[in-house]
């Protein structure tokens, strides 16, 4: 583990609480919760109050997540390894800590109220709607807190991208429809959900490249730095073809062709493919490329969601 030295803070609380939510990140559960609720519009009214309670849990476990992957960063030297040519608008960590916006302990205090807030909020729902939920909550704040921390680390073992891909795809989205109308989710969201994750993980992997160096100097061992960045682009493009195959096949498993609208976002993943493929080792050049495959997974849940709800 590297010894970090803490830096001196030089800003407001919710300077750091505002970069804890930034909302570059909070469009991939954005994402899938909308795919969810859409699904569940097919099928009946949407409960209006308890959607604002499914939103605000997870908003909370997004917060708490990115606060205390913060320390844990912080602690590995991960965040502080990060080269300022290396740095994006997408990946480097929110750098709290680092910059002096917060100190480990603020972190460390939000990270905790955050978690509280959405235990009471998941609560909230098994109480008064679905005791199923409680697993899934459970799952979620798990996966949450576990991606960073000990014992599982999984950010720091190659498991990650698997976290994101279930946690983004079918946890939210079918957790979303289980609130919503008091059952599991049928096939056509399970499937179009799957492709959903698929895309979000392939936006957390075109994340690793800029970071790479830093990562692998730390001891966290992402896809990017286990496979290389030549490999990881190869992955890339795999996961892509899976996310969209997803969307293309949905009809089959029930969802109404215009899901097919989902499919918007295609030429964005596959620019994001290209240009990883042709330069991933240049961070100026990789930022576009992260840029794209966020278009990518934001226009597939969008478009779904639409074919979803006029389907």
């Amino acid at each position: 583990m590297t010894l970090a030295v803490v830096p001196a803070l030089h800003h407001s609380a919710w300077d750091g609480v505002a970069r804890l939510a930034d909302p570059k990140i909070t469009l991939a559960s954005a994402s899938s919760l909308l795919l969810g609720s859409a699904a569940a519009a097919r099928h009946g009214n949407l409960d209006w109050g308890w959607l604002a309670v499914t939103v605000a849990g997870i908003f909370f476990v997004e917060v708490a997540k990115n606060a205390s992957g913060e320390i844990v960063d912080f602690r590995s030297g991960a965040d502080l390894a990060v080269a300022p040519e290396d740095r994006s608008p997408f990946s480097g960590g929110k750098r709290v800590i680092v910059d002096g916006v917060m100190s480990v302990r603020g972190t460390a205090v939000v990270a905790a109220v955050c978690y509280a807030a959405a235990a009471v909020a998941g609560l909230l729902v098994v109480t008064g709607r679905d005791r199923r939920v409680l697993a899934l909550g459970v799952a979620g704040l798990a996966l949450a807190f576990f991606y960073h921390a000990p014992p599982f680390r999984l950010a720091y073992r190659g498991l990650g991208e698997l976290a994101v891909a279930f946690a983004y795809g079918p946890l939210v989205a079918c957790g979303t429809y289980l609130v919503q109308r008091g059952a599991l989710a049928d096939p056509a969201l399970v499937v179009l959900s799957a492709g959903l994750g698929a895309l979000v993980s392939a936006f957390l992997l075109a994340n690793e490249f800029p970071d790479a160096r830093a990562d692998e100097a730390s001891g966290k061992r992402t896809l990017v730095v286990r496979l290389g960045r030549a490999r990881a682009a190869r992955v890339f493009g795999v996961v892509q073809a899976l996310g969209f195959g997803a969307v293309a096949c949905a009809p089959v498993w029930g969802a109404p062709r215009l899901a097919w609208l989902g499919l918007a976002g295609l030429p964005f993943g596959f620019a994001a493919w290209r240009r990883l493929t042709a330069e991933g080792e240049r961070t100026h050049r990789v930022v576009a490329a992260q840029a794209w495959a966020l278009a990518g997974f934001v226009l597939m849940a969008l478009g779904s969601a639409v074919g979803l709800a006029l389907g």
